[in-house]
């Protein structure tokens, strides 16, 4: 399959790459942070030394972790139900998350390591004042020698603030501090050809040049013991980060030794390479970061002019305008099928955009009684995106 890269080429790029790697985002879940009785003291020691020994070669890490939840389970002495709703989980969380820090706190100590918690909503990332106040936060805490310790505010957390999983928030956080490599790791050896337990001839991927649609359906091939990610998740986890000039890694989190196994160049896991052509940080948290307020549905014309020629795209190319938006509102281009297309900053509110649909630009003044733009959004603020992260035409913010 194209999208592997033999072994020998492999390892090649993967250690320099790891080689390179100055500062790392790492991402630990919930299927590798617990067990039956709740968080497992062993892995939370086991990381807290991996991660001390990283930061001890002059690298800057940053940690993602779940585990809240889980935490104020255990204490609480509360089994997990079926349907369980969000209040409680919410309130789990707030019991929980300060016996996680305390855990990371005890064991990060033992290395004289400073550890610091941030907590974070979607909302915090959305606004760009509060993106660039998250930033220099961690940028400080660098400076002073600390290990950011990350998780979503779960006690806060409703559906229109959440993240989704902490596969996504870590690549979020990737892309937004410029991390060179994201390493998940997680309850699985990694990606495989075929499922390994079904499937004698199954052979691990070590190392991906290029995540294809053959690689998002390797994802069947893996299942997780808990979570709300996922391989499915992890994957496009990975092309995010891979599409802003990151590499990533996704492998067994239990292993004792697994980072010093992965910078030591053992072929473990499965390595994600950084795209060719990658996109700038302001186009990642356009495309990736912002939530949709509307949907625009292009014409055919209009989707070969944004997508292979790099245009901006005109009214003319507009056939349908979904949702209630102001200007300057993130909004999302979909082709006839309803397949997403691009991401974008929309120049005209959504009452205007209707107005000038399938209009040519030299008729906006006459339509609207003024004209900003000849452009209903300009190519700076217009993102590609790739058809397998589509959502919901309806799934507003």
């Amino acid at each position: 399959m194209t999208f592997q890269v033999n072994r020998e080429d492999g390892l090649f790029y993967r250690q320099t790459l790891f080689d390179q790697a100055r500062r790392v985002v790492i991402k630990v879940g919930s299927a590798v942070l617990t067990d039956a009785d709740g968080l497992n003291q062993e892995v939370i020691d086991n990381l807290a030394r991996e991660i001390s020994f990283l930061c001890s070669t002059g690298r800057e890490v940053i940690l993602v972790s779940s585990g809240a939840v889980a935490a104020g389970r255990q204490r609480l002495g509360i089994s997990r139900q079926p349907g369980e709703e969000l209040r409680v989980k919410q309130a789990l969380a707030a019991m929980g998350q300060g016996l996680l820090m305390q855990a990371y706190e005890q064991a990060f100590g033992r290395y004289d390591q400073l550890v610091a918690q941030v907590l974070l909503t979607h909302e915090d990332l959305a606004h760009r004042d509060r993106y660039l106040n998250v930033r220099n936060t961690i940028y400080t805490l660098f400076e002073f020698g600390v290990v950011p310790i990350i998780n979503e505010n779960d006690t806060v957390s409703v559906k229109e603030l959440r993240f989704g999983d902490n596969d996504t928030l870590g690549a979020l956080i990737t892309n937004m501090i410029g991390a060179d490599m994201y390493i998940m790791l997680t309850d699985v050896d990694g990606l495989y050809t075929a499922n390994p337990v079904t499937d004698p001839g199954a052979e691990p991927v070590y190392t991906v040049a290029e995540i294809t649609p053959d690689v998002e359906c390797m994802a069947g091939h893996t299942t997780s013991r808990l979570g709300t990610g996922g391989m499915q998740t992890k994957i496009r986890a990975a092309r995010m980060v891979s599409v802003c000039g990151g590499s990533s890694f996704i492998g067994p989190g239990r292993n004792r030794d697994i980072l010093r196994q992965l910078f030591s160049g053992d072929m473990v896991g499965t390595f994600f390479l950084p795209a060719r052509d990658k996109i700038t940080s302001r186009k990642h948290w356009i495309g990736h970061v912002l939530r949709p307020k509307g949907f625009l549905i292009l014409d055919d014309g209009a989707c070969r002019a944004v997508r292979d020629q790099g245009k901006s795209l005109l009214p003319s190319g507009i056939l349908e305008v979904r949702g209630d938006f102001g200007v300057g509102a993130p909004v999302h281009c979909l082709d006839r099928r309803e397949r997403l297309v691009a991401a974008g900053l929309i120049n005209y509110s959504a009452d205007d955009t209707r107005k000038i649909k399938g209009h040519r630009s030299s008729e906006i003044a006459g339509i609207l009684g003024f004209k900003d733009s000849d452009v209903v959004i300009h190519r700076d603020n217009l993102v590609l995106l790739d058809r397998s992260d589509n959502i919901a035409p309806r799934d507003v913010a």
